[in-house]
């Protein structure tokens, strides 16, 4: 399904140049956590990359099956927790959810 629900308009001058670069990104909302904002037309549409040392606030891959929030230390698989299904679930238990 398509998650995006809504848009978000963002500029940029070049401070050289003067150009100034208009782009309309759409926001995504997962299954939980904050809504993203998606960046994948950025670099074909302006020539403009993001930098996010760390890797801190930037989402890997879309996934309608986990959650990750690392700073809370939130790991979720289908909605449970993964500490709960290490220490009181079967391997038969997990392998079902996989």
């Amino acid at each position: 399904s398509d998650l995006a629900a809504t848009h978000v308009t963002v500029s940029a001058r070049d401070e050289n140049s003067g150009e100034e670069i208009t782009i309309q990104l759409p926001i995504v909302r997962g299954s939980a956590g904050a809504p993203a904002v998606d960046i994948s037309t950025l670099p074909a549409a302006t020539g403009l990359y993001t930098l996010d040392p760390g890797f801190v606030a930037t989402g890997s891959c879309r996934s309608a099956i986990t959650f990750i929030d690392g700073p809370a230390g939130v790991l979720l698989h289908r909605g449970y927790g993964i500490d709960d299904l290490a220490a009181k679930s079967s391997y038969l238990e997990v392998v079902y959810l996989l």
